[in-house]
């Protein structure tokens, strides 16, 4: 079984973001495989600092090494309008589960806030992902040029209360 398929086989830990965080999670989001080409301009100057880090729930996904611990993916909830803001998982750490187990977590801290709804607009070669984890496609959200240049799909989770 290779490594994009198979489950996760170490534990894994998911504990809210610190700012000692920021500059991993940049790295991330402008290493995700998911956005080259041309899709690259949309990630090229993206920074995720110490104060959002702060002024959202973003959460991290850590997995059990020799090392302490590996971020292999994050997510951040805005409450405010309710939004999934971002969403990564690192690319050799795809087809494990992680994302899944995000969005898991996503759920249950909205439904804790009292969110009966949460929306994502979501990055083409993500779509099938969030379908597959339950969001339901609303909308369209259209270009944002020069950045994002194409439209994207909306999402939304809807969030059953406990």
């Amino acid at each position: 079984m290779s490594s994009r398929t198979s489950p996760i086989s170490r534990p894994i830990t998911i504990r809210r973001a610190a700012a000692r965080d920021a500059k991993r999670l940049t790295r991330l989001v402008r290493g995700s495989g998911a956005y080259g080409g041309k899709y690259a301009a949309a990630v090229a100057g993206y920074r995720v600092g110490p104060d959002y880090i702060e002024a959202h729930r973003a959460f991290v996904a850590v997995g059990a090494d020799e090392h302490g611990g590996r971020i292999l993916g994050f997510y951040s909830l805005v409450l405010a309008p309710p939004e999934l803001d971002l969403l990564f998982v690192a690319d050799e750490a795809q087809g494990r589960g992680i994302g899944r187990l995000l969005v898991a977590h996503m759920q249950a801290e909205a439904r804790a806030a009292g969110l009966g709804r949460v929306k994502v607009v979501s990055h083409l070669p993500a779509e099938d992902f969030y379908h597959r984890v339950g969001a339901v496609r609303t909308g369209t959200a259209l270009a944002n040029p020069p950045a994002v240049p194409w439209d994207r799909s909306e999402f939304e989770f809807r969030i059953p209360s406990a």
